[in-house]
């Protein structure tokens, strides 16, 4: 049975990728998108779904969500996205319009359709999710699992020690830690072992997918952006790995591990604070992605997005 998710996500050249995986994967069902504030402002980040979602031939609602973190002062990554937050393939403006519900009233009306059955999977800051957490404590263990993409054992991007999406909302991660619900969890300890190399860039630009080879153009931008700013060469696909993960999940190794977030600390606020050696005693509440097979998931990217014609 096809696996029922709705992917989160604040749309971003990464994103952008991992939309176009979940709507072509036969192994998953996607039965929306819900957008948040991260990469860049929420209006953006809407219209960047809507524009992959148009482009991609994919019939699913596009949901708008939080325009803001829950507490914080907001934080937008127009350095590494540019300030549409997608960057780099100057595709055409979508026609179609965003779904009149919001994204958390769309999150609660399939997990009632759908209990037991549904996969939120959370690749940008988790405003939406821990909104949704709060106003719906009901429906709690009528969710399947969360998968995100955020935070890090052993380093940071945004900070020394935090993680964008973690630091953009961090009261949201939180929530989402102490949910309770099962929680899988792609840190960039994982997901800098994906990077996309730009022989295997210009590859994707020579398909015959219009969405396809744009995307390949977008991740030029986003190879070009990301050596700028940490003199890494290849780029990173984060939250691909979210729903590779879904598809082939051995695709990686994991370790389950108590985290909390990191809420006062003047040098440390946002960092996934991770019990590595079990020093506190308490049980694992996350189940971390450690090792990524680079080449298996660079072969299942392709696999996927070569559907598209």
């Amino acid at each position: 049975m096809r696996r029922k998710i709705i992917l989160d996500c604040d749309p971003g050249h990464d994103d952008a990728v991992a939309i176009l995986l979940a709507g072509v994967a036969e192994e998953l069902e996607l039965l929306g998108i819900t957008t948040v504030a991260g990469n860049s402002y929420v209006k953006n980040t809407t219209k960047n779904a809507l524009i992959l979602v148009e482009n991609g031939n994919l019939n699913v609602p596009v949901c708008e969500g939080a325009s803001k973190p829950l507490l914080r002062e907001q934080i937008v990554a127009p350095d590494i996205h540019g300030e549409s937050g997608l960057e780099g393939a100057n595709l055409p403006d979508p026609t179609t319009e965003k779904d009149p519900r919001t994204a958390v009233e769309f999150i609660a009306e399939m997990i009632r359709k759908y209990e037991g059955e549904v996969t939120l999977c959370a690749v940008g800051p988790l405003t939406n999710i821990a909104i949704f957490l709060i106003n719906y404590p009901y429906l709690h263990d009528k969710v399947k699992e969360i998968v995100i993409m955020g935070g890090g054992i052993a380093f940071g991007n945004t900070t020394p020690v935090a993680e964008f999406n973690i630091l953009a909302d961090p009261e949201a991660a939180q929530i989402v830690f102490d949910s309770k619900i099962p929680l899988t969890v792609f840190g960039l300890d994982a997901t800098h072992q994906t990077k996309i190399h730009m022989d295997e860039i210009k590859k994707m630009q020579s398909l015959s997918s219009f969405i396809v080879s744009k995307m390949g153009l977008l991740l030029e931008f986003f190879h070009q952006t990301y050596y700028h700013v940490f003199k890494i060469k290849g780029a990173p696909l984060h939250d691909p790995c979210v729903i590779a993960y879904l598809i082939e999940p051995d695709i990686f190794e994991y370790k389950e591990y108590y985290c909390q977030i990191e809420l006062k600390g003047a040098l440390t606020y946002g960092q996934t604070v991770v019990d590595y050696w079990q020093n506190s005693n308490t049980p694992p509440n996350s189940k971390w992605a450690v090792k990524a097979d680079r080449e298996r998931f660079i072969k299942l990217l392709f696999s996927q997005l070569s559907k598209y014609k």
